[in-house]
Order: C-alpha cells, then structure tokens, then sequence
C-alpha cells in the first residue's frame, strides 16, 4: 500500500531537483493549453454565430415541414390546419418547450413578381409579420420603410436589388402571381411597405415577405402552411428536440422534421470544414507538448542512470522504476494542464469576453457577409470541451512518457552502478 505513495513522492522529489528543467517544460505547456482554450472558445463562438445567423434567415435551428417539401418546393406538399395543430401540441411538450425561444409559421410559394418595368422570379413568404419581425433578421436589415404592418393586409417587405430590378419603392405596387393549391395560376396586387438589404444576393433580389392571411387567401390554402419554424436558446438543443419532435410526430409519417444541418447543408459544410483547420491547429500545438514533455521526462532518465541502478539494487523492480518515471509526466502534465486551462479561461474572459472584432481583416470582402454575420466575434465556453482539453492533455502527457518509462526500465543494474553520480 506504501509504494503508490512512495512512487508518487519520487516523481515529485525529482521534478523539485530539475526545478529549471521541470518550469521551463510546465511553461510551453501552459502556454500551449491556454492558446488551445482561447483558440476554441472564440472558434466555437464563431460557429455559434454562423449557425444563428443563418437559421434567422432560413428555416430555424428546427423545421417542422410536409415530408416532401423540401425536395419540389410546391404547395402540394403542405402542412394542413389539423397537421399545424398536432404540431402545437407537440411544441407544448415540456422537453421542446423549455428549448423554444420563438417559432414561426410560413406559407412559402415560387412566383413572379411583376411591376410596370419588368418580371422577376421570386420566393413569395407568407409570414406571420409579430413573430416573424422577432425570428427574422430581415426585419433588423430595413433600409427603407417599414416591415410589414399588422394592419395591412396588402403590405409587401422585398430585398433591395429585386425593388432596383423592378424599379419601385415603399408605395409601389407590385403584382404577385403564383400557382394556388388548386393548380390554377392567380394573381395578387400588393403595396411595398419596405426594403431591406442582406449582402447576399440570393436573398436581396428573391425573397418577398407578405402577411401569411393574405397568402393562404391568395393561394386558397386555407389553413395550411409550408413550415413551421424553430428558433432554439442553443445550437446543442437541436438534436434533444428534434428527436422529441420525431417521437411526437411520427405516426402517419405527414410530417418531417429537419434539423437546420439537414435544411443548410452548405451552413454545415462550412462550419466542419472550420473545424477541421482548428483541429490540425490544436494537433499541432498538442505535439508540440508532447515533444516537450518527452525531452524533458527522458533527459531526465538519461541524467539518473546510477541513481536508478541504486533504487533497483535496493530492490526497486523493474516496473515500479518505469511507474515512477511515468508519474513524473502525468503530474507534469496534469499540472500544467490544469494552469493551462485556467489561464486560457481567464485572460480570453477578462480580455475577450465583448468579443474580438475581425473586420479589420476582411476589408471590402466582408461587406456582403458582414451583412449577415457580425465581424465580432464572442467566445463561448463549452465545459465538455474545457474537460476534453484537459482530458488529451492527460493522455498526451501519459503517451509522451511511454518512451522514457521504458527506457528506464530497461536499464541494467551493475551497469548503472558504474556511471558516476
């Protein structure tokens, strides 16, 4: 029972001896700890921001649609009033609710709009304009005009390069045509009450908000709609709530949900392909650790050859010698990791916490995503990712002193009591 205790105290004693050696070490390791910590928390609030800002221009971080929408974008595949109403009911569910911070229902129709200057192909929304206003971040981008009134029924909120197109402004009419859900090509008369402008020309010369009333008149949808949109307190809520929404609504199969990964794979794919740079960064800052810690451990055999020939010949065995070298590494590590995080946790919070602006760095190849995405940039703190950090720096530290353990127990006794002390 003594010699856990014992292994441990030697590890000890001896990175007190090699104290220069030992601080040396434990300072490229807390310096590379906390870059990792700082790193990841402001690349994770990146994401964080990518993701919010394109489900408030999309379809939420959940979207409840007909199975076959998202495929031929017609009003065949629509959400019926009772289907709307088994979904608020499933919405109500405790394990939804909680995560639930807005939701929105869409009436959504490929159409022309048309003015006397011209015809454009546009995605007609029917909204609801008190959520919507609050979901969207359309609302947040008016440059001209309101968005659209509660009680106007006619109002039309349209992208700034689609007005140019059409040649109108706020109090401009403009012609909507569509196919209904009946089949038959029908028109309706509307009044710019606003225009907004993203940046993204897919959005700016395409999208035009009307009231959601007005579109299933219009269409002769009556009560149904295309999608009902989630906006959740977190991106990590997604799959817990989706999975309950999938419980909830299976029976009958009418209704899909689909993750925001599913509705903006591009939005997925951009936020892995990030990962994947911050992960070949992170590889290599970690071995750059582990070079540290082997060079540091191993010297440290090198330099002890007669003192291990002495603690064997007292009867130290083979495997004890290796263990203690080993325990040597991972206090080493543990230690420095645990600075490490520390650090990293509180200079990025004390410094970093409003966010760090890169705007500076973008110049004018920003602007039509800085529309979008705010160039500031906030940490987030993940605690799973805090304990994972420390959790490789451990098995880093326990690898990296592999080689030395090993080496120390291969040393022979009578030859070790020769070398000079």
């Amino acid at each position: 029972m003594r010699r856990p205790t014992l292994l441990v105290r030697l590890a000890t004693r001896n990175l007190r001896r090699q104290l220069r050696r030992s601080l040396l070490t434990s300072a490229a390791m807390v310096l590379g700890v906390a870059l990792l910590v700082f790193s990841r928390s402001l690349a994770s609030g990146a994401h964080e921001d990518w993701i919010e800002a394109g489900v408030r221009l999309g379809t939420g971080h959940v979207a409840i649609q007909a199975p076959g929408y998202r495929a031929r974008r017609t009003l065949d595949d629509r959400l019926e009033a009772s289907d709307l109403e088994r979904v608020r009911s499933a919405l109500g569910a405790p394990a939804v609710a909680r995560h639930v911070v807005e939701r929105t229902t869409r009436l959504e129709v490929q159409g022309l709009a048309s003015s006397a200057n011209g015809a454009v192909p546009v995605l007609v929304m029917g909204v609801e304009p008190a959520t919507e206003r609050r979901f969207s971040r359309l609302a947040e981008r008016r440059v001209e005009g309101d968005y659209l009134p509660a009680d106007d029924p006619l109002a039309a909120y349209m992208g700034r390069e689609l007005a140019e197109r059409l040649d109108v402004g706020p109090g401009s009419r403009v012609v909507l045509t569509a196919q209904d859900a009946t089949g038959q090509v029908v028109g309706q008369l509307v009044r710019v009450r606003g225009i907004f402008e993203t940046g993204l020309p897919d959005v700016d010369e395409r999208i035009v908000h009307i009231p959601l009333a007005t579109a299933r008149s219009w269409l002769s949808a009556g009560g149904a709609a295309t999608t009902v949109a989630l906006l959740l307190d977190a991106s990590g809520a997604v799959d817990p709530v989706a999975r309950a929404l999938d419980e909830a609504l299976s029976p009958g199969r009418r209704i899909a949900v689909l993750r925001w990964q599913e509705a903006m794979p591009e939005l997925e794919a951009a936020v892995r392909m990030d990962d994947f740079g911050d992960y070949v960064f992170h590889a290599v800052t970690l071995a750059i650790v582990a070079l540290a810690i082997i060079n540091t451990i191993l010297m440290s055999v090198l330099q002890r050859t007669r003192e291990f020939g002495v603690v064997r010949a007292l009867g130290m065995t083979r495997g004890e010698t290796g263990a203690q070298v080993l325990v040597e590494g991972v206090l080493l590590s543990a230690t420095s990791g645990l600075i490490g995080i520390a650090l990293g946790f509180l200079v990025t919070w004390t410094f970093f916490r409003n966010g760090l602006d890169y705007s500076f760095l973008m110049e004018e190849g920003f602007r039509a995503a800085g529309a979008v995405i705010d160039p500031v940039v906030r940490p987030h703190f993940d605690l799973l990712q805090l304990v994972g950090s420390l959790l490789f720096v451990f098995i880093i530290g326990v690898g990296a002193s592999l080689y030395p353990a090993w080496r120390a127990t291969r040393i022979d006794v009578a030859e070790a009591m020769k070398f000079e002390a």
